[in-house]
């Protein structure tokens, strides 16, 4: 009966992956197949933001795939297991994709070739709106003119990679965890980790609806370096998920530890993360941030470029991974003597 359960879940959880990876999927069939036929991908054909989510899709779906053997040989967390195979799958494809793939663009004088890796970091460079726009009078092509941003990413610079990087290992851990998570509840019964599970799922789902609203908004940041009070807010909110969700992952494969376990160290990775996608973002904008305002509390400290507000956001990460680790169940030794 159990088996049957789990192969009916098993069925459901590859229909649901393979649907919400319908786009991603498509998006890579698409350069695969430019590739093949023309040895490049023209710019008006590239789909944008192929890379990480193409690759992510690919782990994910792999993770999946595998769910049955995984749960039915591996008897000692099999997420982690399942989680390896998948992030290898997805640096595997990534890296594969950025070193063959090439874009082609002609609306310069010169055509201009690059490999995917390279385009991919100048697709994520804010390009102004058309009003801002001018015409070269030689040339009669329009041309940008140089935002703050611009100025600050200067040329081709792979720290960029570092915000994809943590976003898709975030992401594949985060909804693996969830889909083993409950198929191992079945298997034994058990539902020690359900509501970590329920709110794994909750975290993972909200994550990637920021990472796709930040792909068609870019949480509309308009080129300046001060951004507005609704771009600040989806950011802080984007930096808190992240950091909370790899905390919530981490923890829900702690919850039998001891309380300082369960509690701290989710809360010490949830915290790092959010840092880590901070100083990724220093490095990208040659030690500048974005700034959610103007004033001391929102004005880099001197030494660390961080502001006041950067370092609540930070805290605020842990703190809130701290209050979700004791809603799911870690208790303090006064409340289990009770």
């Amino acid at each position: 009966m159990k088996e049957r359960k789990i192969t009916r879940y098993w069925l459901l959880s590859l229909f649901g992956v393979l649907i919400a990876s319908y786009y991603p999927l498509y998006m890579g069939i698409s350069v695969i197949g430019d590739m093949i036929r023309d040895g490049t991908v023209m710019k008006e054909n590239y789909p944008k933001y192929i890379i990480p989510y193409t690759p992510i899709a690919f782990a994910v779906i792999l993770g999946v795939l595998l769910l049955p053997l995984i749960v039915k040989f591996i008897k000692w967390l099999p997420t982690v297991v399942a989680s390896a195979l998948s992030l290898g799958t997805f640096f595997g494809v990534e890296l594969l994709f950025e070193d063959k793939v090439v874009v082609t663009s002609t609306e310069t004088v010169t055509e201009t070739v690059s490999r995917l890796a390279d385009w991919q970091m100048y697709m994520c460079r804010y390009i102004p709106p058309e009003e801002y726009a001018g015409v070269d009078i030689i040339t009669s092509t329009s041309v940008r003119t140089e935002t703050p941003v611009d100025l600050l990413m200067g040329n081709y610079n792979p720290a960029f990679k570092m915000h994809f990087y943590m976003i898709s290992i975030v992401l594949i851990i985060a909804i693996l965890n969830s889909v083993y998570g409950f198929a191992h509840m079945i298997k034994t019964g058990d539902k020690s980790r359900k509501k970590a599970l329920i709110l794994q799922s909750f975290c993972a789902v909200a994550f990637l609806g920021m990472c796709i609203l930040a792909c068609f908004t870019a949480f509309w940041r308009d080129g300046n370096i001060n951004v507005s009070p609704l771009s600040a807010t989806l950011m802080s909110v984007f930096f808190i998920l992240l950091g909370v969700t790899a905390g919530i992952f981490l923890g829900s494969l702690l919850l039998k530890s001891s309380r300082g376990v369960a509690l701290w160290i989710p809360t010490i990775l949830a915290t790092i993360t959010t840092l880590l996608m901070y100083i990724g973002e220093m490095i990208l904008l040659h030690a500048h941030l974005y700034r959610f305002g103007t004033g001391f509390f929102f004005d880099g400290l001197p030494g660390i470029v961080l502001a006041p507000v950067d370092i609540v956001v930070i805290l605020a990460t842990g703190l809130v991974t701290y209050i979700l680790m004791r809603f799911i169940g870690v208790r303090e030794p006064e409340e289990k003597e009770a």
